[in-house]
């Protein structure tokens, strides 16, 4: 199904039929046709037409799927302990938005016994500014490892207003951030969702699908510029997230 997914995506545009999909993916068109049809029941994949297809609601497929796996607080966890590694980063866990279009929504968080408030954080900044995926390190970060349809449809969207003034407005440069982040495995926010506010965040995979990212702040007089040891640490715990979701929980050691 994974192949099938991604020949999707390799092809471009939203509509294809077995048989093109079958060429790029390398499988025969009869091993394709049952993964299409299995994918129609799953809601992977939908059926727009006879023997015409596109993709279906796989992000929420995905991330449903990757948090089935998760024992209960075995992810908080992994953010405490990050929390506390940082010495009082604030730890936020995202995973793509399964409504709403390729939006990003804040399902945990670590931040020691105080609130948002006393750091000068607002709901707002932490769910509306920060729900896209064009704006700050773990925005970005999710949609590095997107299809590339869905990043275009992104880079169209208008910065959100109220972002800080580190936020990337030309697309150019947005893209080549994209592409550093691939490379580099993590992204780097200096004041981009919030004035006054730096991180760091890398990638929640599920196999070889992003479904999320792990986003570490601190505020910029604190943190100019996150350190190795900072990123490393933020790398680290996401990766454990990212296994902890491939994996049956009753399998872990």
């Amino acid at each position: 199904m994974f192949r099938v997914q991604r020949a999707f995506t390799n092809l471009g545009g939203d509509i294809h039929g077995p048989g093109e999909l079958a060429r790029e993916s390398g499988l025969d068109d009869s091993a394709v046709f049952r993964i299409l049809q299995s994918g129609v029941y799953q809601g992977v994949f939908e059926r727009v037409g006879r023997g015409r297809y596109r993709l279906g609601r796989s992000t929420a497929h995905l991330a449903i799927h990757a948090l089935a796996h998760v024992p209960d607080n075995a992810s908080h966890e992994i953010l405490e302990e990050l929390h506390d590694a940082t010495r009082g980063g604030l730890v936020m866990l995202y995973l793509l938005a399964p409504f709403g279009g390729a939006k990003r929504q804040c399902v945990d968080m670590a931040v020691g016994d105080s609130d948002l408030s006393e750091y000068g954080l607002t709901p707002r900044e932490v769910l509306c500014v920060t729900r896209s995926l064009r704006t700050g390190a773990s925005g970005r970060t999710i949609l590095a490892y997107l299809p590339e349809p869905i990043q275009q449809r992104v880079l169209a969207e208008p910065v959100p207003e109220g972002a800080g003034p580190g936020a990337i407005h030309d697309n150019e440069t947005l893209l080549a951030s994209l592409a550093d982040i691939r490379d580099q495995g993590y992204a780097i926010g200096l004041q981009e969702c919030m004035a006054g506010w730096n991180s760091c965040a890398a990638p929640i995979m599920w196999h070889d699908s992003i479904i999320g990212a792990l986003l570490l702040l601190k505020p910029a007089a604190v943190m100019p510029e996150p350190p190795s040891s900072t990123i490393e640490a933020t790398k680290a715990a996401a990766a454990r997230l990212s296994r902890i979701s491939s994996v049956p929980w009753a399998t872990m050691r």
